[in-house]
């Protein structure tokens, strides 16, 4: 680095702090925190922390704030920690609590945005766990566009139960075990203690680890940043390391404008396709795109898809966690795959200053004798397992994970719910039989509010052994641990008048995955008497936070965004 480029006065927003008499006020509240004359000579680093104690996934994250901390300081930057929220996905699942679980991305976003615009820091690190952490923050690195880094808080280890790893959705699943009888109470008790032994984010390729892979990929963390696990001592000195390499980035005058480019979000699609990630990706990549001024749509994924093979066998369909693919040479292992066979943009930049080539050119290939990646020319499946689907069910798109299954086609009556509660009850009840598909409606971005996380139902089903034989659909959204035939994001959705709110216990409905179809056998004539006779229920809220963003929220299509 020139001498330059290392002297130069970093202090693009605070100066307006560090500089004059009549800011002499403003110094003296900092000094009550522990700043120096020689600390206001420097650029002010905001270190965003998403610790809190109500998640195993947040749980660690104070200390890699310090560690943050740390690094910046090292590097001549005036760091100061600051936190936003986080709430638990596995605590809110099944409930009420869901529906504020989406609207926690745009809360974690906006807290961020307020806190640098207010306190006028120059650069930040942002530190995220659970799954709505990492969107949060990445669409606050948009908005603000000042030189930033993120970093994954971590996965967590598998628990072990009888010489066998389990996870949280385990414990979901076990219940629709119980429920058929196959196992007592204290084994789902058992398993209950044994899923979540401790820090760290659900350990499959779940939400979190999706969107910790697609940041990577995306160039905005450091490699390896995915696939390190949460009690990893790797960790910290990453974490570290971003901390001192913020402003490296400053000094070089590099934002995230410069790598979150139309390009970056290609290579983000393609690393998730590999590794069959998370349907919530539909979500939050476009409203990371939307962010910074991209524009990324459902058909942009749908094109990659075709031309990405499935490889990784991950759970919630596969065998294996992201501790095992850690183990074995991790993200940039599967990125350097997909590089050699022209499915990276090489040529991207990321936070460390070089392309995602150069990075991955000093990088270990995957260990040789590993089977959690498969290899290129005999994948999983020959095309990516994230489907967009559209029909005059949802004209404006649906998506489905079509990863572990064997059936591509299902066509058979629907079951129709206006809650997941009630379908819920049914499925218990045994109500629901092979053939029936479930039907759950009113709960998109506006009728849900904030498209509820259908796992614990999706998880029953598995449970009861009823996977593959039955569908669902919803306008709401499913868990990245959810599996089976279970189609999301259907839009419209129901409360804006979206044809699945026409729809009527045993009406046919198809689902194709080879034709990318979701459609209903009823004709247009009669979906218009529907119509006719359709009436808006009344919004779930009328106060609060959940009121202010059913009167924002787009629709799921559009990253359910909401500026």
């Amino acid at each position: 680095m020139t001498d330059r480029k290392r002297n130069k006065d970093l202090r693009t927003k605070s100066i307006v702090i560090s500089e004059g008499v009549n800011r002499s006020p403003n110094r003296a509240m900092l000094r009550a925190v522990g700043f120096t004359d020689d600390d206001f000579k420097k650029p002010m680093i905001g270190i965003a922390s998403t610790w809190s104690e109500v998640t195993p996934c947040n749980m660690h994250i104070d200390k890699l704030a310090l560690s943050a901390k740390e690094g910046a300081r090292d590097n001549g930057g005036a760091p100061l920690i600051f936190n936003t929220i986080t709430v638990s996905d596995g605590i809110a699942m099944g409930h009420e609590g869901m529906r504020y679980s989406l609207p926690s991305r745009e809360i974690i976003a906006d807290s961020i945005e307020t806190v640098m615009g207010a306190e006028r820091l120059d650069g930040l690190v942002a530190i995220g766990g659970c799954d709505k952490n990492m969107p949060g923050c990445m669409i606050a690195i948009g908005r603000m566009n000042l030189p930033a880094i993120f970093v994954y808080g971590g996965t967590i280890q598998p628990g072990k139960r009888n010489g066998e790893d389990i996870d949280i959705v385990s414990a979901f699943e076990a219940v629709g075990s119980f429920n058929k009888g196959e196992i007592d109470e204290k084994e789902l008790h058992d398993i209950e203690c044994s899923a979540c032994p401790g820090p760290g984010s659900c350990g499959g390729m779940y939400t979190a680890n999706t969107m910790a892979s697609a940041i990577e990929a995306m160039g905005m963390s450091l490699p390896f940043n995915a696939s390190i696990s949460a009690i990893a001592g790797k960790k910290e000195i990453e974490t570290k390391k971003a901390g001192s390499m913020v402003i490296d980035l400053m000094r070089s005058e590099i934002r995230p404008s410069d790598i979150m480019t139309k390009k970056a979000f290609e290579n983000a699609i393609a690393v998730i396709m590999a590794l069959g990630g998370s349907t919530n990706a539909f979500l939050h990549l476009p409203a990371i795109a939307h962010s910074i001024g991209v524009e990324l749509t459902l058909d942009d994924f749908e094109v990659i898809r075709k031309k990405v093979p499935h490889l990784a066998d991950l759970k919630p369909s596969g065998k294996y966690v992201m501790q095992d693919l850690s183990n074995v040479g991790g993200v940039p292992g599967v990125m350097k795959i997909l590089l050699r066979r022209g499915l990276l943009h090489g040529d991207c930049l990321t936070v460390t200053g070089k392309t995602i080539a150069e990075n991955l050119a000093d990088m270990p290939d995957l260990d040789v004798h590993q089977a959690i990646i498969a290899d290129f020319d005999k994948p999983l499946k020959p095309e990516g397992a994230l489907y967009v689907l559209r029909g005059n069910l949802a004209p404006d798109g649906a998506v489905c994970k079509m990863s572990g299954l064997s059936i591509k086609k299902m066509t058979g009556p629907a079951k129709v719910f206006d809650s997941e509660e009630a379908a819920t009850k049914a499925l218990l009840a045994d109500q629901i039989v092979a053939g029936d598909i479930i039907v759950i409606r009113y709960q998109g971005p506006k009728g849900g509010p904030g498209m509820p996380e259908m796992l614990s139902i999706s998880a029953i089903v598995i449970g009861k052994g009823l996977g593959g034989k039955i569908s669902m659909i919803t306008d709401g959204r499913y868990s990245g641990g959810s599996h089976g035939f279970v189609v999301g994001h259907v839009s419209p959705e129901a409360q804006l008048g979206g044809p699945i709110g026409l729809i009527e216990d045993n009406d046919v409905v198809t689902l194709d995955s080879t034709k990318n179809e979701i459609s209903v056998a009823i004709s247009q004539e009669e979906f218009a008497r529907r119509r006719e006779r359709w009436q808006a229920p009344p919004y779930r809220y009328t106060k609060g936070v959940l009121s202010k963003y059913i009167k924002l929220v787009s629709s799921a299509d559009k990253g359910a965004i909401t500026d």
